[in-house]
């Protein structure tokens, strides 16, 4: 008998199969494609289809928009949990990336106001895509050993910043879209086959930065491996994530770098769409539990060569 329920926001990445079998359940943002309303996340459809024709679409030029989810929909998802009796753990995206956490906050005090005898968690991942999955994952195992609600709940926050994220983009234009990068940084990244990695930071309020920049996109790659090798632990216990921008074969080819490090377990999915609307097609990022962030520093800072942040959009 489960003894609570755990909720995401699409964000999460989860795979369906998995999350349906780990009894996760999933709230979809929205986003608009050239003025046309879509769900990030459909139940009965298959994500890599959704995210296809999304990828596809922003090759094509398409104007994207997202959208914040507001506390309304947080509550109307959740509610019937409650009504049948349990209390509920939700991951959101980070709080430094969207403003989705506080509506998730919002909803909580909503539900405890109707429901005095439940409560509800909401938990700020301080991460996004599959490093918010993960930290959902790992506390449904909890649940499924009998571990309480307030227990889990309490797990995932003190284990949040453990939660390693880098990826890297395959095109500059959708980071200087959004105002990211300058114009000139783009066009000359662009011309000399400049390619960033990126990390999740270990501030309060996560924000994507810089870690480092490699020339052509094999060695990017290889730096995300390497970033495994040097912040993860437990290579071979572990369940390591690659989400993509659709670029299958990059993911695969990170995928047999970190198994020669010692990854097993290794999920490969196409990238959350709401987030992956900023950093565009051809992105590889992978995911996996390692050193606690706030006690690390980017490459470039440590290096003393700061290139400044990188910060996604409110959604």
């Amino acid at each position: 008998m489960k003894l609570f329920d755990i909720y995401v926001d699409s964000g999460a990445n989860i795979p369906k199969d998995l999350a349906k079998s780990r009894g996760i359940r999933t709230i979809s943002y929205h986003m608009t494609v050239n003025g046309e309303d879509r769900l990030c996340y459909e139940e009965d459809v298959p994500f890599e289809e959704t995210a296809k024709k999304f990828y596809d679409d922003m090759r094509a030029g398409a104007e994207v928009k997202t959208s914040l989810m507001n506390a309304q929909t947080f509550y109307d998802a959740l509610l019937p949990s409650l009504q049948a009796g349990s209390d509920v753990i939700l991951f959101t995206i980070s709080s430094g990336i969207s403003a989705t956490n506080k509506q998730a906050q919002e909803a909580g005090k909503m539900l405890e106001a109707d429901f005095p005898e439940r409560k509800v968690y909401v938990i700020d991942s301080e991460n996004a895509s599959m490093g918010e999955g993960l930290l959902a994952l790992k506390t449904a195992d909890l649940r499924d050993l009998g571990e309480s609600a307030e227990t889990s709940a309490k797990w995932a926050r003190e284990n949040a910043f453990k939660t390693n994220s880098y990826l890297t983009v395959g095109d500059l234009k959708y980071l200087k879209r959004t105002g990211r990068i300058s114009t000139t940084l783009a066009i000359a990244g662009t011309l000399l086959n400049i390619k960033p990695v990126l990390r999740a930071d270990g501030s309060a309020n996560t924000k994507i930065v810089f870690y480092g920049k490699e020339r052509g996109r094999k060695k990017a790659l290889m730096a995300l491996a390497e970033a495994y090798r040097e912040h993860a632990f437990d290579y071979d216990k572990q369940t390591v994530a690659i989400c993509h921008g659709d670029c299958k074969e990059d993911a695969e080819y990170l995928a047999g770098l970190i198994r020669e490090i010692g990854a097993e377990d290794i999920i490969i999915e196409y990238y959350d769409l709401c987030t992956g609307s900023h950093v565009g097609p051809g992105t590889v990022a992978l995911f996996f539990f390692g050193k606690d962030r706030r006690g690390t520093l980017p490459a470039a800072e440590a290096q003393k060569k700061p290139h400044g942040k990188v910060v996604t959009d409110k959604i």
